[in-house]
């Protein structure tokens, strides 16, 4: 095992290449070992991040400091991206390399050449499943969907490497505080006399008393996480959660050595909109709560926000993005649970047949019924 220096690229471009004391290849970062690896000579590097530390949760950034432009020149970073012209993402480039694939729909990409400046990661989430086991897990979803092209799972179970992506996220804490107006309503019974089938019956109606209310709710968010990325639909990446994010690692390089970084392409004040959306439909659920009664109604909520914090964070996906029979499938895998989510393929060939199959069997139990009158 040798000591790891990173060789970063000029004037702060990272490019996550940590090569080998023993050979001069590349390391990686392999998830099942736990730290980096040198897939040429076998040789394993200590990582940085592996010295003794003080356990401690990662620090958070000012809100308000951000949207000023106001953070330290050490939160700021730039790296190489390229954005994608069918999708728009935005993925982190190594200096040397000039033309790729798209990891997020496979249309052939030629990098740019300037330097995209951003908020720097505060926190990692390092991958725990190794390209195998993702691949494993993408091939029995697909196994387990009926109606899927078996020629798209052996392509899937054979085709080629899965890409490791490390996700832009945001996570923002807050601290509220809200007043609100509304009504408690507090259900009884009326006994009502109907008529029903030519005869006098007594019925049990429920009505509702309403009676106006007001009070206060007050509730810390820790956490809450938003998606800062373009390129995947959101009920791929929703459908991926949750996210043990008490796992976060302090953000250091060598997690990215052997993958890629996507850079957010929501903005930080776009990505609070989200979760403040997120928190004001917790709160209302918290008034409703506090009100009480049996049923009720909000008129009004005015919620004062303290104390807004928040991370840029990177999560682990493995990605698969085929092109079969002129159409393209995306699969990603949570790189630390195995969770599946992707595009829903259909076999024209196997739902014909089932058609086929339903329409002789029900022929088949006309028959018997047929022959039984």
């Amino acid at each position: 095992m040798t000591d790891l220096h990173d060789l970063s690229g000029p004037a702060g471009l990272a490019d996550h290449r940590f090569p080998c004391d023993n050979c001069g290849a590349d390391f990686r970062f392999d998830p099942g070992a736990g730290q980096l690896v040198c897939d040429h000579c076998g040789n394993t590097a200590q990582m940085d991040s592996d010295a003794p530390r003080t356990i401690a949760p990662i620090a958070e950034l000012d809100y308000r400091a951000a949207l000023n432009a106001d953070l330290p020149a050490a939160e700021i970073e730039e790296t190489r991206v390229s954005t994608c012209p069918n999708c728009a993402a935005q993925v982190e480039f190594n200096a040397d390399i000039h033309a790729t694939e798209c990891p997020f729909c496979a249309t052939p990409v030629v990098t740019d050449t300037g330097a995209h400046q951003h908020i720097k990661p505060r926190g990692v989430l390092p991958f725990a499943m190794t390209e195998a086991q993702a691949r494993k897990a993408m091939t029995d979803w697909l196994g387990g969907l009926w109606f899927a092209p078996n020629g798209l799972q052996e392509y899937a179970r054979k085709g080629r490497a899965m890409q490791g992506i490390y996700v832009p996220y945001w996570t923002f804490d807050a601290d509220t505080r809200s007043a609100y107006t509304g009504e408690r309503g507090t259900v009884y019974h009326e006994t009502k006399t109907i008529m029903r089938d030519g005869k006098r019956q007594q019925v049990r109606v429920a009505k509702v008393r309403w009676r106006r209310t007001r009070g206060k709710v007050a509730r810390f968010f820790d956490d809450v996480l938003v998606l800062a990325s373009k390129s995947l639909p959101k009920r791929f990446t929703d459908a991926l959660e949750p996210w043990d994010l008490s796992a976060l690692e302090p953000y250091a390089p060598e997690f990215l050595a052997g993958f890629r970084a996507e850079g957010y392409a929501i903005e930080l004040e776009e990505g609070f909109e989200e979760a403040r959306a997120r928190m004001d439909r917790i709160i209302a659920r918290d008034v409703k709560f506090d009100i009480g009664g049996d049923r009720q109604r909000i008129h009004s909520i005015d919620t004062k926000l303290g104390a807004v914090t928040f991370k840029h964070i990177l999560l682990p996906v493995w990605l698969a993005a085929y092109k079969y029979r002129g159409e393209t499938y995306r699969f990603v895998v949570n790189g630390r649970t195995g969770r599946v989510q992707g595009e829903r393929p259909w076999s024209a060939g196997k739902i014909a047949l089932a058609v086929l199959v339903g329409l002789i069997v029900a022929a088949a139990v006309g028959a018997v019924v047929a022959l039984q009158q």
